[in-house]
C-alpha cells in the first residue's frame, strides 16, 4: 500500500539519540494508524550515524524505511529538499531528529492540511528555563530581522524545525529554493507564502535536549543571517523567480 504520508528525517552526526527518535516517531505515527513511511538523509555523518540508519532500515517492516546518503556533506536544507523529492505520501514533511519539537505535534499538523492548509508549521513556544532563554532572544531577533528585512513574509516561524506539506503543492517551490543550509528554512517559507499557499500555524513547545552541544556562534551566526536575509531579498526584488514574483 502506497504511503500517505512521508516523513524526512535529515541526519547529520545524530548517533546519540537517532535511534531513540526514531523508536518514538514511529509510536506517534503508529498510534494515528497513518500508512507512512520514513525517508533517512544521511549528509555524509562522521560518526555512527549511517550504520544506525542501515540497521534500523534492515529491522523494520517492508517499505517503511528509505535511505539517501550523500557522498559529502551537502547542509540541512539540501538534505531536507532530496528527502522530499523522493517522498511518495501524499503529505510531506520533517522534524529535527533531536525532538527538541516533539513528534506528538505532527497529528496536529497533518490534520491542519486535510482541513485545507497546504502547509503546517510547528510554531515554537519556548520553555521558561535559564538555558533556553539565550537562544529564545536569538530567535526573537532573527523572526524580527525576517519581518523587517523581507515585507511580506510575517511573523511565521520561518526556522521551525517541524515543517509539513501537501507534496504536490510544495514540489514547485522546492525548484525555487537556493540555499543549501539552515537558511533553507527562511526561504522555503518566504516561498510558499508568495506563492499563495495556505499556511496553518500548529502550537508546538520547544525543548532544548540537554545532551546535544550547542552549534550556535553568536557574531559569525548574525553576519551569516543577514547576509542570507539581504541576499534573498535583492533576489525577489530582481523577480529572479519562477513566475517574476517581486517584493
Amino acid at each position: 500500500m502506497a504511503a500517505k504520508l512521508s516523513l524526512v528525517l535529515a541526519c547529520y552526526n545524530e548517533a546519540p539519540w537517532l535511534e531513540q527518535s526514531v523508536c518514538e516517531i514511529s509510536r506517534v505515527l503508529d498510534e494515528i494508524r497513518e500508512n507512512y513511511e520514513i525517508i533517512f538523509v544521511d549528509d555524509a555523518s562522521s560518526d555512527r550515524t549511517p550504520e544506525i540508519i542501515r540497521n534500523i532500515a534492515a529491522s523494520g517492516p517492508a517499505g517503511r524505511f528509505r535511505s539517501v546518503f550523500h557522498a559529502i556533506n551537502t547542509g540541512r536544507g539540501r538534505a531536507v529538499a532530496d528527502g522530499m523529492r523522493e517522498a511518495q505520501g501524499e503529505i510531506t514533511g520533517y522534524i529535527d531528529v533531536d525532538l527538541e519539537i516533539h513528534p506528538r505535534y505532527i497529528p496536529d499538523c497533518i490534520a491542519a492540511i486535510r482541513n485545507g492548509a497546504a502547509v503546517a508549521i510547528g510554531s515554537r513556544t519556548f520553555q521558561f528555563v535559564p538555558r533556553g532563554m539565550w537562544r529564545r532572544f536569538l530567535s526573537g531577533g532573527y523572526a524580527a530581522l525576517v519581518r523587517v528585512i523581507l515585507p511580506g513574509a510575517g511573523s511565521l516561524d520561518t526556522q521551525s524545525g517541524c515543517k509539513f506539506f501537501r507534496r504536490n503543492e510544495i514540489l514547485p517551490v522546492l525548484d525555487l529554493a537556493r540555499d543549501s543550509a539552515w537558511f533553507w528554512d527562511t526561504e522555503i517559507m518566504v516561498l510558499c507564502r508568495r506563492a499563495g499557499l495556505a499556511i496553518a500555524e500548529v502550537p508546538c513547545r520547544y525543548v532544548r535536549n540537554p545532551g546535544k552541544p550547542s552549534t550556535a556562534r553568536v557574531t559569525r551566526d548574525i553576519f551569516n543571517n543577514l547576509a542570507c536575509l539581504w541576499s534573498f531579498r535583492k533576489r525577489l526584488k530582481r523577480g529572479d523567480l519562477a513566475g517574476g514574483v517581486r517584493a
